[in-house]
C-alpha cells in the first residue's frame, strides 16, 4: 500500500483472528472482543500458539540453512519478535520476505515487519488468502518466481472451513511456485484432543468465527503431490531438522514441509 491509499478501518466490535492469537501468545495489540474469544478459550489453546511459533522458528530456519532466501508469509499476524524475517536472515542476510495479513491492525505494525537487514528486503501486503491470485501478483513484484520460494501457511488454513475451498486455495499458491520450493504448513487437529477441539470451534463460532479443524488425513491433502520433508506431517513439537528436538509435549496441532517438485 501507498501513502495515498486510505488505510482501512479496524473493526474493534468483532474478533479477528491474528488478534486472539496475539493475545495467546501475552501480546498487547488486541482489543475486549477478542480477550474475551481468548479467556474462554481452554488453556491448552495458549500451548497450541506457542508450539506454532516456534514451528515456524525451527522450520524457516532449517530453510534458509539450505539456501532458501525466498520466503512468501500469509496470516503473518500481529508482529511478534523474531518474526520470521529476523530468523531467516540471521542466516543467509539477502533473504526476501514478503508479508501478508488481511487484519488492518497487523498493516499498522508492518513498520516492525520492514525493517530488513540491509542486504536483504521485506514487504507488507494487506490481502486475504482467499484472493491468492492478488496476493502472487504482489509478491511477484517483490520475489523471483524463477528461484525457489518457501510458502509459509501457519496456523490459517484451518480459518478456511471446507466451503471456503481451502485445497484450491493451497494448490493456487503451489502451482505458482517454481521447482525446489517449499511449502511449511501447520493447522489446528480435529482428532487429537476432539473435545478440546470442539470446544475452541464453539468458543470462535460465538465471536463468529468460523473454523475447519482437520485430521491428519485431511492436513496431509493440504501436500498431494509434493514430497514431505522428513518426519512428515507430525505434531507441531515433533518436528525438527537438525538440531535437538524441542521437549517433548502433547500438542493439538499438526505441522510438515514439503518439497514442491
Amino acid at each position: 500500500m501507498t501513502a495515498e491509499e486510505p488505510r482501512p478501518t479496524i473493526d474493534t466490535g468483532n474478533p479477528h483472528p491474528a488478534r486472539v492469537y496475539d493475545w495467546l501468545l501475552g501480546g498487547k495489540d488486541n482489543y475486549p472482543v477478542d480477550e474475551a474469544v481468548g479467556e474462554k478459550l481452554p488453556p491448552e489453546a495458549k500451548d497450541a500458539a506457542r508450539q506454532n511459533r516456534a514451528f515456524m522458528h525451527r522450520a524457516t530456519a532449517w530453510l534458509a540453512s539450505q539456501g532458501v532466501d525466498q520466503f512468501l508469509d500469509i496470516g503473518t499476524g500481529i508482529p511478534t519478535a523474531p518474526n520470521l524475517h529476523q530468523i531467516v536472515q540471521r542466516i543467509v542476510p539477502s533473504a526476501r520476505v514478503v508479508y501478508t495479513d488481511n487484519d488492518p491492525i497487523v498493516l499498522r505494525h508492518a513498520e516492525a515487519l520492514l525493517i530488513s537487514r540491509p542486504e536483504g528486503m521485506t514487504d507488507y501486503i494487506q490481502a486475504d488468502v482467499r484472493e491468492p491470485l492478488e496476493i502472487l501478483e504482489h509478491a511477484r513484484g517483490h520475489l523471483d518466481f524463477e528461484r525457489p520460494i518457501a510458502l509459509s501457511l501457519i496456523a490459517l488454513m484451518h480459518f478456511l472451513p471446507d466451503d471456503q475451498d481451502p485445497y484450491g486455495i493451497v494448490s493456487t499458491l503451489v502451482d505458482a511456485l517454481p521447482s525446489g520450493s517449499h511449502l511449511v504448513l501447520s493447522h489446528a487437529a480435529s482428532d487429537l484432543y476432539t473435545e478440546l477441539a470442539e470446544l475452541v470451534t464453539a468458543e470462535y463460532a460465538k465471536g463468529g468465527i468460523r473454523l475447519g479443524f482437520r485430521t491428519r488425513a485431511e492436513v496431509g491433502r493440504f501436500f498431494d503431490g509434493l514430497d514431505l520433508v522428513e518426519p512428515g506431517v507430525v505434531t507441531a513439537p515433533e518436528w525438527f531438522k537438525d538440531t535437538a528436538g524441542p521437549e517433548a509435549e502433547g500438542s493439538g496441532i499438526y505441522a510438515a514441509v514439503a518439497r514442491i517438485h
